[in-house]
């Protein structure tokens, strides 16, 4: 095929803005692009982005500060021989627009959609890829796409797909119900097409198999990591779900492109026990499958079906509150973030920062991996590009005290 790569050298680069913990960053790498910078402003999730693609510079602070021509140098001063931009791609913040909380027309964070849009028509790569919430095709905000599509399409020479209907994570390979928007654009050719799997939905069940009853490790009450124990181990690697054998690092994912990480999965990470009050354990035994607690509003999980949409929570500028997490499908608790992190699409290499506040926000605020790498194997395919081999060798994570701090000493980490 024209634009084939078959070794590690020469594949295209892309660059994640409003990065977060790294969702679009992961699928990006697993279609067989080259993270070749990202950038993100909220220290945790920089720090937490640091430790998991520890090959990529990144760039920290508000990207709606300054001239987009001056960030737009800066970006591009961190690209290896000042390549060109096979790709960006980026999640602005998407508050305003969300569904799942109180929208605001006047959001500070609504003017990020344009920042991004006017960073594509500075950094002009060859295609790009914007995702935000479904809400963001309401009528209200017409105005706001009418005017990123003008400067899209007038000033950078784009041909632009993806702004008609939501996508669902589900049809990609995520178990979960996530309806979202992802707008891409070519310049070098026909916009790219975003294609969903043919096969069945993965299942909570099938997500969730292979991770152990967390009330075995007294650990975990502490900490949000443990050993696992031979039984436990043996279980995992008994697994018979592809998509948790795969997560769980015991089988490869042959269409995966993204370079390995040096992973034990002997050790359980991100399940940090939920301590709950003797109420509201009983409370969330009267809960059936599929169900929701009268009192919390927390529905349980239904092993045969999908996840609902895994909520964020707010930041510490909008009150730090807890995002609803749901309840096991068979265990009376709500679910760990490792559980949650499963249920997005992540590997279980992949680290999010050990409190579950701080998890749990990371995960609600990402794009399920599974979305990601079917929207770069989109932008591939945009670009003529087909890419053949895995790379190697295996990057070494971050050190996990990356993941303890808070915000004051992340940016330490950072700044190191």
């Amino acid at each position: 095929m024209e634009g084939a790569v078959d070794s590690a050298e020469g594949r295209p680069i892309a660059v994640d803005l409003y990065s977060g913990v790294g969702g679009l960053s992961l699928g990006m790498e697993q279609a067989g692009f080259t993270l070749a910078a990202a950038a993100e402003l909220d220290p945790i999730h920089g720090i937490t982005h640091r430790y998991n693609f520890p090959a990529t510079p990144l760039l920290t602070g508000d990207l709606g500060a300054g001239t987009t021509a001056t960030l737009a140098q800066r970006v591009q001063s961190l690209i290896p021989e000042r390549r060109e931009i096979d790709a960006v791609v980026g999640g602005p913040p998407c508050q305003g627009f969300s569904v799942g909380g109180v929208r605001d027309d006047d959001d500070v964070r609504n003017d990020q959609l344009l920042r991004f849009v006017d960073l594509v028509v500075e950094l002009q790569p060859k295609v790009f890829c914007l995702e935000n919430v479904a809400g963001l095709l309401e009528p209200r905000f017409e105005p706001l796409r009418k005017e990123a599509l003008r400067r899209l399409v007038i000033d950078g020479g784009y041909e632009v797909t993806g702004f008609g209907a939501p996508v669902n994570a589900a049809d990609f390979g995520a178990p979960q119900t996530r309806r979202r928007v992802l707008m891409m654009g070519s310049r070098v050719g026909d916009a790219p097409t975003l294609r969903p799997g043919t096969g069945a939905r993965v299942t909570v069940r099938e997500a969730l198999e292979g991770l152990p009853d967390i009330a075995r490790y007294r650990r975990l009450l502490a900490s949000d990591e443990a050993e696992l124990v031979a039984e436990d181990l043996l279980a995992l690697r008994s697994v018979e779900s592809p998509y948790a054998r795969r997560l769980a690092g015991l089988e490869a994912d042959p269409n995966d492109r993204s370079w390995p990480r040096v992973f034990d999965n002997a050790l359980l990470t991100n399940s940090l026990r939920t301590v709950h009050t003797a109420k509201t354990l009983q409370r969330f035994r009267r809960t059936p499958v599929g169900g929701v607690e009268r009192i919390s509003r927390l529905y349980r999980l239904d092993p045969d079906r999908q996840a609902r949409t895994l909520r964020a929570g707010t930041s510490s500028d909008r009150g730090s509150h807890t995002s609803p997490r749901p309840i096991h499908p068979v265990k009376n608790r709500v679910i760990t973030v490792r559980e949650a992190a499963r249920l997005h699409g992540y590997p279980d290499w992949f680290r999010f920062h050990a409190t579950n506040w701080h998890g749990h926000r990371q995960i609600g605020n990402s794009v399920p991996p599974p979305l990601a790498v079917a929207a770069g194997r989109a932008l591939l395919a945009a670009l003529g590009i087909s890419v053949s081999v895995r790379p190697g060798p295996a990057l070494e994570l971050g050190d996990p005290a990356w993941l303890l701090g808070n915000r004051v000493e992340a940016e330490k980490f950072l700044a190191e």
